[in-house]
């Protein structure tokens, strides 16, 4: 975040921006169609803005992202398995000259068998699942760079194959990245993921590297863009359903998941439906909840995605009613603690702040990385804080120690 600190709620930073770009209430209020009475309360902490379509016109009108306003990017804690280099070490890698000139002489590293590499690639996603973020980000600039010395090693089907594993090593340091708010990196994994894609083939893999795109998208407030790259995606990938593999129904279904959360962002009721039918259609034919390519796709996903479009869409009773009643206990992890930082959301929307927090709190056992650096969990707890009256509880006050907000 340019000039500000990570203590501050949504609301007081958009007061801080304005005031920065010089701007009075009344001015700013105009431009994203509001009240000066609402916008007052809302950076006066009396409205919650937590809705991303808001946002974005609030972000939009101030000139910022919305990183800038949710609080992002985040600093990455250290540990045992990142040690003293997090996001750094991975930028470093994706902004090594020598991807964009192979042919250029110089140190090349070992490149490893096939097998390898796809056993490396796996464990990286496997603990990206697991929520295990300072793993996944000490090994992915390895792991990038046994991709790429395979790609220029290998040959034939052995070429191709590394290709399709060095674009899902970028896909997962694309979803990393956009889990920690460092958008501007995000896309340049995916964008470089989704180029190696192509050279491999694979409609699959290709098909899942446009869902990285849509996520940066996502994470940058460009929703009408990812809602189109849904249905190009789709038109993409629909030759080959009348055939399809579960692995293939997987990455298919997930596309429109995606998309249906761009489409509630951008307040397009109708797309939310149709996207979420097709997603629906698709899980029908898988069947059951699977993890192929690592996207937790089935029944289970669709419905928390239901609760999510809800929840951007502001339609709280709908989130309300079927959030808490969605068991995810057969998804992974990160499933899992996504899930209930969303329920918590809407219980937190009705004023049950207990229950929102026992549920971050459980949520912070099984998955406290993924926990600790969640926009959402910041904001929830900053929310809670300011609601408070006098001191703030034990858990409450650990709590906002771990996830880095101060009273």
């Amino acid at each position: 975040m340019r000039g500000i600190g990570q203590d501050l709620t949504v609301g007081e930073r958009v007061a801080w921006y304005r005031r920065r770009r010089g701007m009075s209430q009344e001015v700013l209020a105009g431009i994203v169609g509001r009240t000066v009475d609402w916008l007052s309360k809302v950076e006066n902490n009396r409205i919650e803005l937590d809705r991303l379509s808001v946002i974005r016109s609030v972000a939009t009108a101030l000139d910022v992202s919305i990183g800038d306003l949710v609080g992002e990017p985040t600093l990455l804690d250290w540990n045992a398995e990142t040690g003293t280099k997090t996001v750094s070490a991975l930028r470093e890698a994706l902004l090594n000259y020598r991807q964009l000139t192979p042919f250029l002489p110089g140190p090349v590293a070992d490149a490893p068998e096939v097998a390898q590499l796809r056993a490396e690639v796996t464990q990286v996603w496997d603990a990206y699942q697991a929520s295990r973020y300072g793993y996944v980000v000490a090994r992915l600039p390895q792991t990038l760079a046994a991709g790429q010395a395979a790609t220029q090693t290998h040959d034939g089907e052995k070429q191709e194959h590394s290709f399709a594993l060095l674009a899902l090593t970028y896909q997962a340091a694309a979803v990393l990245l956009t889990k920690l708010g460092e958008a501007d990196l995000a896309w340049i994994a995916a964008e470089r993921g989704f180029a190696a894609a192509q050279r491999c083939g694979d409609v699959v893999v290709i098909g899942s590297l446009f869902r990285s795109v849509t996520h940066t998208l996502l994470s940058t407030g460009r929703y009408r863009e990812a809602k189109q790259l849904t249905s190009d995606a789709a038109a993409f990938m629909q030759p080959g359903m009348a055939e399809a593999t579960p692995e293939y129904l997987s990455v298919y279904g997930t596309l429109f998941l995606a998309g249906s959360v761009a489409a509630a962002r951008d307040e397009d009721r109708a797309a939310v439906r149709s996207f979420l039918s097709e997603a629906d259609e698709a899980a029908r034919r898988l069947g059951h909840d699977a993890n192929h390519l690592w996207t937790a796709f089935g029944p289970t996903n669709v419905a928390i995605h239901r609760v999510t479009t809800a929840m951007d869409l502001d339609d709280v009773q709908v989130a309300i009613d079927l959030g808490p009643r969605i068991d995810t206990t057969g998804l992974p992890v990160e499933r899992q603690a996504r899930h209930a930082l969303e329920t918590a959301r809407t219980l937190s929307a009705w004023n049950r702040a207990d229950e929102a927090m026992a549920v971050v709190l459980a949520a912070e056992q099984k998955a406290p990385e993924q926990i600790r650096h969640h926009a959402i969990s910041r904001q929830l707890v900053q929310n809670w804080m300011r609601r408070g009256r006098g001191r703030p509880s034990y858990q409450l006050a650990s709590l906002a120690q771990r996830v880095h907000v101060t009273a």
